[in-house]
């Protein structure tokens, strides 16, 4: 059986709300692809797009309005407390995203969802969900950590952007999209460190275990519907391949 990871962006499962119209035509799509190709089986690991980012903003606002007797009151001492604390509510967010794609998928999606990927022990349906784990990196390491577990050898990595660029295109104009790009300069790129709701093609965590594994990560738009199905199909497809 052979086992595809598709790391899908909070940013297309719910940029402010769940997008009902993108859910319909993705669960479709994944669907007739299982059923055209019976020996193959599928990982969806969900992020935590705009919900994520809204509760985080909140909590940011809420403590820095704390005077520091409070905030030590309550815990949150250092930056990386604040910093665990936003993880926190993300996780949470990607774990909402994930139940609401295995109950589209209904009894192709028959485990519960995955919240801890160093702990599932088995694969029974054609597809398989999981959510965020915990603090210090973003979904995209349980991409990861899935296709080393269940053998896959490419994570694509689905989001709001169609390919990589040489610099933020918001920014800078003068950037350039890539077609391809080796690990070590991807990782000069996105660094070392990982911030909750730092906005990366790959997060810098993955990225790390991603090259320690020869892993290729394929990132694409991830609101293209028939380019995704090309990369599943392993046709010519529009996106970024790092390996």
């Amino acid at each position: 059986m052979v086992t595809k990871v598709l790391s899908v962006g909070g940013s297309i499962i719910a940029p402010s709300e769940p997008d009902t119209g993108f859910l319909s035509e993705f669960c479709g799509m994944v669907t007739d692809w299982l059923l055209s190709n019976s020996e193959t089986r599928l990982i969806l690991v969900a992020g935590g797009g705009g919900p994520a980012r809204m509760y985080q903003n909140a909590y940011r606002t809420v403590a820095q309005a704390l005077t520091e007797p409070q905030k030590k009151a309550a815990g949150y001492e250092t930056e990386q407390d604040t910093n665990n604390a936003c993880d926190w509510l993300g996780i949470m967010a990607t774990r909402l995203n994930a139940q609401l794609l295995k109950t589209a998928f209904g009894p192709l999606c028959r485990q519960e969802v995955v919240i801890d990927p160093t702990k599932v022990s088995d694969f029974t349906g054609r597809v398989l969900v999981a959510a965020g784990w915990k603090p210090g990196f973003s979904t995209d390491n349980d991409a990861v950590l899935l296709a080393e577990r269940f053998n896959a050898d490419t994570v694509v990595n689905l989001s709001n952007i169609e390919k990589v660029y040489t610099d933020d295109p918001r920014k800078n104009p003068d950037a350039k999209p890539l077609d391809s790009i080796s690990w070590a300069e991807f990782r000069k790129m996105v660094g070392d460190e990982w911030v909750p709701g730092k906005n990366c093609p790959f997060d810098p965590i993955a990225s790390k275990k991603a090259e320690q594994l020869r892993l290729t990560v394929i990132c694409a738009g991830g609101r293209n519907i028939p380019n995704i199905r090309a990369i599943l199909d392993g046709r010519e497809y529009t996106g970024t391949t790092i390996r």
